[in-house]
């Protein structure tokens, strides 16, 4: 399994992109956490994606979830867009190929439906318009 350092070199995170925060805790955990600024807060300025974490008491700890949840993020954005240009090529595909003969056939009847309606619109005399 990578390091967390290697996850953030594939994924293209740099420390100098991150910008770091350290907020006082809250929640339960006594005075202790209520004291102490053991809350990380870690925005990745290329993408704007944010991330807060509280796990534990310890500062450094907190430091390195965050930075795993900011890696999960990244990469559930990565595979959500790679699934969404798959399924627009699948779907340009599918735009593009041949209508089958079934299908040319229900066109054909359809065109023909639609003459003979328009057909009978025209005036008894012949003249049409």
């Amino acid at each position: 399994m990578e390091t967390l350092s290697e996850r953030m070199q594939r994924l293209r995170i740099r420390e100098e992109d991150l910008e770091e925060r350290f907020v006082l805790g809250s929640g339960s955990g006594g005075q202790k956490i209520n004291k102490t600024s053991s809350c990380v807060y870690l925005k990745h300025l290329p993408s704007g994606r944010e991330v807060s974490c509280q796990e534990t008491r310890s500062r450094e700890k907190n430091r390195e979830i965050a930075r795993g949840r900011l890696c999960d993020q990244i990469e559930q954005a990565a595979a959500a867009a790679k699934l969404a240009a798959a399924r627009q090529r699948a779907r340009t595909r599918y735009q593009r190929r041949k209508p089958s003969r079934a299908a040319k056939a229900r066109l054909r009847d359809a065109k023909q439906h639609r003459s003979d309606r328009k057909a009978s619109r025209r005036r008894i005399d012949g003249s049409g318009g």
